[in-house]
């Protein structure tokens, strides 16, 4: 018998400023396995305990060592085996990274909640944001030849093609679109990876995750989809559904959702 999981990510661009906006509630009201959040902007003890009601059975969390800043955390369901913050990765200790494995019948999967740097503020910003991008293939790659299977969600901070950003040509030099970053999301594909939502969507226009707060930009639908669920092609077959929350509000990201049946 097989059953059906439903993982949910959210970049929530402050948690402490959701939970006075109590725009994680409705959370409560839906059937969900694993819950990944990027950007909570806190330290691990500064997370309300109101976000919602849901009691799930697994929690952690990473903190940036500058406080304020990044900070990722994951509640699930799902009984987990190994967990870390991936410090190989994460090497300025950022608090960017939940890596977290588990098994689901005979997969054996290594699931990861990710914050991926933002470029836009420096040369050396974005210098750092590519090699972080690859420190991160370096080592799904090396899980991959341990016998896992993959499943990244997060806000990778950079739009793939042309169909993820609604002014393309006027974004073409601005970090987050830049030929460079995009080239390392095709390689990350060509490694074997996933994009979920296009494998489900097909070329499905005007389909963001991210809006700027200038300019009435979401409510004009001029955003970026910079939020995904990858997967390694070892799980193809048990993607069941792939979608975009953008009726949710609270952040100036959304929330996405991925449906696997194993």
């Amino acid at each position: 018998m097989t059953k059906r999981y439903k993982f949910i990510s959210w970049n929530v661009n402050g948690i402490r400023a959701v939970d006075k906006k109590e725009a994680l509630k409705w959370i409560d009201n839906i059937d969900i396995d694993l819950l990944g959040i990027q950007e909570t902007k806190s330290q691990k003890d500064q997370i309300p305990k109101s976000i919602f009601e849901k009691e799930f059975s697994f929690k952690m969390a990473s903190q940036s060592a500058i406080k304020g800043r990044s900070g990722t955390a994951l509640f699930s369901d799902i009984v987990v085996d190994f967990e870390c913050n991936c410090p190989s990765v994460d090497i300025l200790d950022e608090g960017r990274i939940n890596e977290i494995h588990f098994s689901l019948k005979d997969k054996n999967i290594a699931f990861f909640n990710v914050y991926f740097p933002n470029g836009q503020s420096s040369q050396e910003r974005l210098d750092y944001k590519m090699k972080f991008y690859d420190r991160f293939l370096e080592h799904c790659e090396r899980l991959k030849k341990d016998g896992k299977s993959i499943i990244v969600c997060g806000d990778v901070n950079t739009a793939h093609e042309e169909i993820d950003i609604a002014r393309p040509k006027a974004n073409e030099n601005t970090s987050g679109f830049l030929k460079r970053e995009r080239d390392w999301i095709t390689k990350f594909l060509n490694h074997g990876y996933i994009d979920t939502f296009r494998l489900v969507n097909g070329d499905l226009k005007d389909k963001y995750s991210w809006w700027s707060y200038r300019a009435n930009a979401r409510q004009n639908n001029v955003g970026w989809r910079i939020d995904y669920f990858y997967v390694s092609s070892d799980l193809k077959d048990f993607i069941k559904d792939a979608y975009i929350l953008d009726d949710i509000m609270g952040s100036d990201h959304c929330p996405i959702a991925l449906e696997i049946e194993i």
